[in-house]
């Protein structure tokens, strides 16, 4: 992860992201319930599965549901594979349109800025690392065993779809706004999803509109 590199703050984002981030999920079967209010989730997991699925969006598309807390693999035949995920907590949460630029597997973690000011407790846990300041990837480290970097054109949005050494946070309204799965979850989808895959957060109710 270039956290060096990284042009965008997630505000500026947010500001500037496509207005195809409408509602284009039509509808899909299977989705959860509403948000928990807690940040634990006590319900069983559920492993991706097959749903029926209705949406303008290619096969091939990520559809992230943070309603639902849902992420959406579109199929051809109005199928979609689905996965639980974590999603932004209150203030964090955002919808755009974005692509995968980049994939690893167990990368490392280079906190924000912003990240580091809100909790300078994580700094104790820090290391120097070739790009700079971070967690070596891991069991142990936050982002988990696979990551796929969002990027809005030739800028980082500094958003992820990643994995999760907390992997009872899925489900919840957890995060800084990345959107976590589980780790075998998360391996399943990095296997199916190749550099360039479009990917569609739909509004909510709390996100940051465009």
């Amino acid at each position: 992860m270039r956290h060096q590199d990284a042009l965008l703050t997630r505000r500026l984002f947010i500001a500037s992201a496509l207005p195809g981030a409408a509602v284009t999920l039509a509808s899909c079967a299977g989705a959860p319930g509403a948000a928990p209010a807690f940040s634990w989730n006590t319900k069983p997991a559920t492993p991706p599965h097959l749903v029926s699925c209705q949406t303008r969006e290619q096969p091939g598309t990520l559809v992230v549901d943070a309603t639902n807390h849902v992420l959406y693999l579109v199929q051809p035949g109005g199928q979609a594979i689905q996965y639980d995920v974590g999603v932004g907590a209150e203030g964090y949460a955002w919808s755009g349109v974005a692509a995968i630029h980049e994939k690893q597997e167990w990368p490392d973690w280079y906190p924000t800025p912003e990240y580091l000011a809100r909790k300078p407790e994580v700094r104790a846990e820090m290391t120097q690392l070739p790009s700079g300041i971070g967690m070596k990837g891991g069991p142990d480290n936050p982002l988990g065993a696979r990551a796929m970097y969002l990027w809005h054109g030739q800028k980082d949005t500094l958003y992820r779809i990643h994995g999760t050494n907390e992997p009872n946070t899925v489900g919840t309204d957890v995060s800084a706004g990345c959107i976590r799965l589980r780790n075998e979850d998360v391996v399943d989808l990095y296997d199916r999803t190749p550099i360039g895959t479009k990917v569609v957060v739909l509004p909510t109710r709390s996100s940051h509109s465009v």
